[in-house]
């Protein structure tokens, strides 16, 4: 699916880890037209239509297309993200990954409500991570010790 707007429009295609096969293994994710948006941290009061747009639109076509209800998926963000294009994950509730963990995920919901009670809230906020130790940040906080 593409939404082609350039301001709140964006990409909806399966991860290339979902064979497409089981529902229950769904994996996809919406990736912003914006390129000036990389991670949560760019992210404004401004961008809450995008973000409504990213789930409601994406949620639809899901349900059209693969038959998962909104309620039967996880969606959010990563911080720190694997790549630098502001992208949101949409994976079944019964698909377990270290990537939905606390200290890497936030949920696109949590993002939206920090975003409404506050325009700046990712500008201000000290966001905790986990790091994996195959990271580069972590080998060279590593190699300092």
């Amino acid at each position: 699916y593409e939404d082609p707007d350039a301001a709140q429009g964006f990409m909806l295609h399966p991860d290339l880890k979902w064979d497409q096969k089981q529902a229950s293994e769904l994996y996809c994710l919406a990736i912003c037209h914006n390129r000036d948006l990389r991670s949560v941290r760019d992210l404004r009061q401004e961008h809450l239509p995008l973000l409504e747009n990213i789930k409601t639109k994406s949620c639809q076509c899901i349900q059209d297309k693969y038959g998962v209800t909104q309620d039967k998926l996880r969606i959010y963000l990563h911080y720190q993200p694997s790549y630098y294009h502001l992208h949101v994950h949409f994976t079944h509730v019964d698909l377990f990954g270290a990537g939905q963990n606390v200290g890497k995920a936030i949920l696109l919901e949590d993002v939206i409500n920090n975003l409404a009670i506050d325009p700046d809230y990712y500008l201000k906020s000290t966001l905790s991570y986990t790091l994996g130790s195959e990271m580069d940040l972590y080998k060279a906080m590593q190699a300092q010790l």
